[in-house]
């Protein structure tokens, strides 16, 4: 429904366009501009600070996830260690004697 009143809305002013004054054609870009919603006052922000704020919450996550993996690779380790203890082959040849 709303493609077909854009299209509609489209040709009349297609063939409006060359008896439009100039008076009119300001009317209809001030009518087309008031139409395009504004970020309202209070949830505004500048674009610095919603950046700013994309770019800290990136770094948390990458943080959160390099905390993680360091997490598994000491659980691994510890693994590693205790399976190589239990096959002895962390001895060297003096402790085998």
């Amino acid at each position: 429904m709303s493609n077909a009143w854009n299209q509609t809305r489209r040709m009349k002013r297609l063939a409006v366009g060359s008896m439009a004054t100039p008076g009119y054609n300001e009317w209809w870009v001030r009518r087309i501009n008031d139409n395009t919603p504004k970020p309202s006052q209070e949830n505004s922000q500048s674009i610095e600070e919603h950046l700013r704020k994309l770019e800290i919450e990136k770094l948390r996550k990458a943080k959160n996830k390099s905390e993680e993996d360091l997490d598994s690779l000491k659980t691994d380790y510890k693994k590693l260690r205790l399976s190589m203890r239990t096959a002895g082959l962390g001895k060297t040849s003096e402790q085998w004697c």
